[in-house]
């Protein structure tokens, strides 16, 4: 209960935003026998009157008075008000005090949160737009643990936080207010006051919606989306995403046709991809994001979709376009580290809170960015609530979930002497570990038919094992080996490519110790690698001729393919954020452009065939679904195997990396099959090539041997005739 007078300490703690309980100074409170005391802070006020009675003021933009017995509500208690505020400059404003509320929010929320184990965090934190106390306006929440005070400034106060302090909610750290008139669209930070008495005012780390970079500023958001995925939903649920077709589009939203917004590339993305046939896209990270060159893998907005699209209702219609036309959606996700921007994350309260306290566990020695605190219930909460969010709240099919080595060891990118081993001594981040569980088997819990995979480069054990198994419960692994060991291999002139065949067969060694992602991703076409076209050796035919024997290979060894925009055409340059794909050299001006199309074609081709070929991904996790027949022709530069469908239906692959074309080249497929069937050729003249092809029903000879024409630098695929 408020007194007559503010104790000095009582006073420079409230208007120095120090004070973890404004509501105990301001608002209404009774005064039995005699009335209801009002105190208001409102600087820059000139008068205050409540209920008539015309508040006195105490300097500093206090203003305090004594309503009669008669103004109390039922009971005696604080009766329903609005103030009346004059300011100096004459102009008159009615508003609701939100020093009169209750806290907005439940004892339940802030238990869950202690616990670390808010599922749906974003319900909790963060500004959410309500009805409390029956009045309209927007409860604030946020963590910040070692705060001394914490207050809202927004384009509704002048960005001057003085007026609306927070008040602390106890030991959790979350402090709260409830900010009657406040709507959707309104801009906001948090004014927070440190251990050090200094202001900084930070952006919300649970906002769902943030202003356009360069702009910092959380904006309130309120969805009104209807969705219209409806039947989507309903079968994702009963999917089984490793004995179906996985043909995954990796691009970057924002520059796959630069200048788009969300809504307009719902209008061209769908009807691309699925004209192409692939099964999913992925989305390089979505996310809010202070710099456009980091393409999105530096965050700062973990709830917000970035705005330079549009916002976050657009997002959730362009993912809405896409399930409608057929297509899954795959998001990057970064929970490994986030910037160090003044306004953001980085020492959020005046003290680490996302990012571990020890500099030697939170420096991020490759990115100059900081590593979250894996051990600390709050932040792997945020983390698993938001790896939750984007499923539920936006529909998502999947997370990528990025740099996940860089969190599993605590050397990771780090010199002897410059890391802090486990309580064992070792190297293992046993934190990370417990988190990546914990993600995993919520999100598989609550999101049934969503699907996690790993960018993990390393050999720890179990990425894809359950975790009631002890693994890390991913659902699916990126095989950084075989994209290494075969782009190596398709870089050396094929004359030298007998003395590395095993990197081409190398990968069969190991295809089932995981459920892997074959990924030809943004990484390899930035940063001097070339795009995939000018990785091949020879001319520009033998260059094309590589590519398309290359993913003839691709899609049909064990695991799902992943492929980059601008390379299902074989565009010659490296990808540019700023650019996008090189859309042109599809136009009829482009002197190669039917080189190009025919490229695309052949994409299309395998996408097709793939889908309607279950020997592909039916077994795609069981090695009875695949049997080498030429494994070790190295000096023809040929490799030859079965795929097997369910029922034990093959297809038969066979690849020659050479230049010259093999005629009479002897398999031996192995049981009473009548003939094979010719159902894709890289060389087809459709695709560029020089069109040396099996049109005919192969047929055993005598000896039960199949002898074929191997076209040169090609890939062909067969099916029983």
């Amino acid at each position: 209960m408020p007194s007559a007078v503010l104790s000095a300490e009582d006073r420079n703690r409230l208007l120095s935003g120090a004070h973890h309980d404004p509501h105990a100074l301001l608002g209404a409170h009774p005064e039995p026998g005699r009335g209801v005391r009002v105190r208001v802070l409102r600087p820059g006020a000139r008068e205050v009157t409540v209920l008539g009675t015309r508040l006195a003021p105490e300097g500093d933009g206090l203003f305090s008075g004594l309503l009669p017995a008669a103004a109390a509500g039922p009971g005696g208690g604080v009766p329903a008000y609005e103030l009346e505020v004059t300011y100096g400059d004459g102009d008159t404003r009615v508003a609701h005090d939100p020093y009169r509320f209750l806290p907005a929010l439940g004892d339940y929320d802030l238990h869950l949160f202690a616990e670390g184990r808010h599922e749906r965090l974003w319900d909790a934190l963060g500004a959410r737009v309500l009805t409390h106390q029956g009045v309209r306006g927007t409860r604030f929440t946020v963590w910040a643990p070692n705060a001394r005070g914490v207050r809202v400034a927004g384009d509704f106060n002048g960005w001057d936080g003085g007026a609306y302090p927070m008040r602390s909610l106890g030991s959790c750290g979350v402090w709260e207010l409830f900010l009657p008139g406040v709507g959707a669209g309104a801009l906001y930070k948090f004014d927070i006051c440190g251990q050090d008495g200094r202001h900084e005012l930070r952006a919300d780390p649970m906002a769902r919606r943030t202003e356009c970079p360069p702009a910092t500023a959380s904006v309130v958001e309120e969805s009104g989306y209807t969705w219209g995925d409806d039947a989507w939903m309903a079968a994702r649920a009963g999917r089984r995403p490793h004995e179906e077709p996985m043909s995954v589009y990796e691009l970057h939203l924002a520059s796959w046709r630069p200048g788009l917004t969300y809504r307009q590339l719902a209008d061209e993305l769908p009807a691309y991809v699925a004209d192409l046939g692939f099964t999913h896209v992925e989305l390089m990270p979505p996310a809010e994001h202070p710099f456009g060159g980091s393409w999105g893998y530096q965050v700062t907005g973990y709830y917000a979709p970035t705005a330079r699209l549009g916002t976050p209702d657009d997002f959730r219609h362009l993912v809405d376009a896409l399930h409608r036309a057929g297509i899954a959606v795959l998001i990057d996700w970064v929970p490994g580290h986030f910037p160090k921007d003044e306004w953001a994350l980085a020492r959020f309260d005046g003290t680490p809170c996302y990012e571990h306290p020890d500099p030697r566990r939170a420096e991020h020695p490759d990115w100059g960015t900081l590593e979250f605190d894996f051990g600390r219930r709050e932040v792997r909460n945020f983390l698993v609530a938001n790896a939750v969010y984007w499923c539920e709240e936006f529909h998502v099919d999947g997370l990528r979930v990025d740099a996940v080595a860089s969190m599993l060891y605590l050397d990771y990118s780090r010199p002897e002497g410059q890391w802090v081993p486990n309580e064992h001594g070792g190297r293992e981040n046993w934190d990370a570990v417990a988190f990546l569980q914990e993600m995993n088997a919520t999100v598989y819990r609550r999101c049934p038919g969503v699907i996690t995979v790993a960018e993990e480069s390393t050999a720890w054990d179990g990425v894809t094992r359950p975790t009631d198994a002890g693994g890390l419960g991913f659902g699916f692994k990126w095989n950084m080996g075989w994209m290494h060991d075969s782009l190596v291999y398709m870089a050396k002139d094929p004359v030298h490519r007998a003395y590395h065949h095993g990197d081409m067969t190398f990968s069969m060694v190991y295809a089932y110790s995981e459920n892997y992602v074959l990924p030809i991703s943004h990484d390899e076409v930035v940063h001097g690698k070339g795009a995939l076209v000018s990785k091949m050796p020879g001319d520009w035919w033998q260059q094309r001729a590589n590519q398309r024997a290359y993913l003839g290979f691709m899609w049909s060894h064990p695991g799902k393919q992943l492929l980059f925009m601008g390379q299902e055409f074989a565009q010659g340059a490296e990808w540019s954020e700023s650019e996008g794909p090189q859309w042109w050299v599809l136009d009829d001006q482009w002197p190669a452009a039917e080189d190009h199309r025919g490229v695309r074609r052949l994409v299309r081709a395998l996408n097709t065939l793939y889908a309607a070929t279950p020997a592909l991904w039916e077994r795609d996790t069981d090695p009875s679904g695949f049997r080498w027949l030429l494994p070790d022709a190295a000096h023809d530069n040929v490799l030859a195997y079965e795929r097997f469908a369910a029922d034990g239906t093959p297809l038969l692959v066979a690849c020659n990396f050479s230049p010259v074309v093999r005629h009479g080249y002897r398999l031996y497929p192995g049981g009473p099959v009548p003939g094979w069937t010719e159902v894709l050729n890289t060389d087809d003249l459709a695709y560029g090539g020089s069109g040396v092809t099996n049109p005919d029903t192969r047929k055993p000879d005598p000896s039960g041997a199949l002898a074929l024409t191997l076209p040169p630098l090609a890939t062909v695929w067969l099916r029983p005739a």
